[in-house]
C-alpha cells in the first residue's frame, strides 16, 4: 500500500477509533456461540442452503474490523464471562484476553498447531469444544475456528504465507496483499474463500451433533474485496462489508456420535506456547508471527 492508500485507510481508522458500533454477542440469546473468523455474511449465506443444519442467515453489525478488536470489545468487563467456557483457535486470546475471568480458557492454538498448514486445524477446535460442553458443563460456550481466515486449507493460494500476526509478520504475504497487487484475481481468491467455509461447516455440523444448546453461528468479523478501495480486514475500520457478519441458529444435540481424542498438554489454561516434538519455542513463536 503506498503512501496515499496508508493516509486513506489511517484516516478512516481515525473516525473508526470513534465509532461505537455492533452489538455485544452476550446482549444476543444462545448457549454455544460458533466464531467463524473473518467469515462475510453474504459467503455464508450463498452456502447455507448446501448445509441443512443451518437455519435462515441473518446479518448484525460486529463490534469490532478485526480480531482483536473484537476480543477487546466483547469480553473484557461482562460479568457473563465467569460463567463461560471458550475454545479458540484465534493467537490474539493471550493479549486480549484474561483466562482467570473465564470458567474456562482453552486456547487449542497454543498446542495443536498445524506447522504444514499454517493455522489451527478446526477438527482440534470442535474436539476441543465437545470435551468442554461435556465435562464442564458451562452456561455459555464460545467456540472460535480460525477457518474461513486464510490460509485455505483445502485450496491454498500460491504465494500465502499462512497466519499472520503482528510484528514483522504482519507485512507477511496473504491473499489481500496479492489483491491489491492485482496477482491473483478476485475469483480466485473467492474460490478458495469458499472451500475454506465450507471444509469448517463440516466440523460446525459436527459439533451440533455432539452439544446440547442453542448454537449461534457468526463471525468476528468479514473481509473486504476491495470495498471502498480495502482489502482483508484491517483494524478499526468502519466499513459496512467488513462489519456486516452472519448470524444463523441451530439447535445442538449431543448424539454421543463423536468422542474426543485431542487432550491439552497440561492443565487449563495451557502456557503461552508449547512446542511440539522436535519445535523450539522460538520456532513456535515464528510460525504464529511473534517473530
Amino acid at each position: 500500500m503506498g503512501r496515499l492508500g496508508t493516509a486513506y485507510l489511517r484516516g478512516l481508522q481515525a473516525i473508526g477509533r470513534r465509532l461505537d458500533y455492533g452489538t455485544n454477542a452476550f446482549d444476543r440469546e444462545w448457549d454455544i456461540l460458533v466464531v467463524l473468523d473473518a467469515c462475510r455474511a453474504d459467503l455464508l449465506r450463498s452456502v447455507a442452503p448446501d448445509f441443512g443444519f443451518l437455519g435462515a442467515v441473518e446479518t448484525v453489525r460486529s463490534v469490532g474490523s478485526s480480531s482483536s478488536e473484537w476480543l477487546e470489545n466483547t469480553f473484557p468487563g461482562r460479568p457473563e464471562t465467569a460463567r463461560t467456557a471458550m475454545v479458540t483457535g484465534n493467537t490474539w486470546t493471550d493479549r486480549y484476553l484474561d483466562a482467570d475471568a473465564f470458567a474456562a480458557l482453552d486456547e487449542v492454538w497454543k498446542y495443536a498447531w498445524d506447522g504444514e498448514a499454517g493455522t489451527v486445524p478446526a477438527a482440534a477446535v470442535t474436539d476441543r469444544a465437545i470435551s468442554l460442553a461435556r465435562e464442564r458443563d458451562p452456561d455459555r460456550l464460545v467456540v472460535h475456528y480460525m477457518q474461513p481466515h486464510h490460509p485455505f486449507v483445502p485450496d491454498p493460494l500460491d504465494g500465502d504465507d499462512g497466519l499472520a500476526r503482528t510484528g514483522s509478520h504482519s507485512n507477511a504475504e496473504n491473499p489481500w496483499v496479492l489483491l491489491r497487487r492485482g496477482e491473483v484475481s478476485v475469483e480466485r481468491v473467492w474460490t478458495a474463500y469458499e472451500a475454506n467455509l465450507r471444509h469448517v461447516l463440516g466440523e460446525v455440523e459436527s459439533l451440533a451433533a455432539n452439544v446440547d444448546g442453542r448454537i449461534a453461528v457468526t463471525a468476528d468479523h468479514g473481509n473486504l474485496f476491495g470495498e471502498w478501495g480495502l482489502y482483508g480486514h484491517p483494524m478499526h475500520t468502519p466499513v459496512p462489508a467488513l462489519l456486516k457478519v452472519p448470524w444463523a441458529t441451530v439447535d445442538g444435540a449431543d448424539e454421543g456420535a463423536r468422542e474426543p481424542t485431542l487432550t491439552p498438554p497440561e492443565p487449563l489454561p495451557v502456557s503461552r506456547v508449547h512446542g511440539g516434538e522436535g519445535e523450539t519455542d522460538r520456532d513456535r513463536l515464528r510460525a504464529l508471527g511473534y517473530l
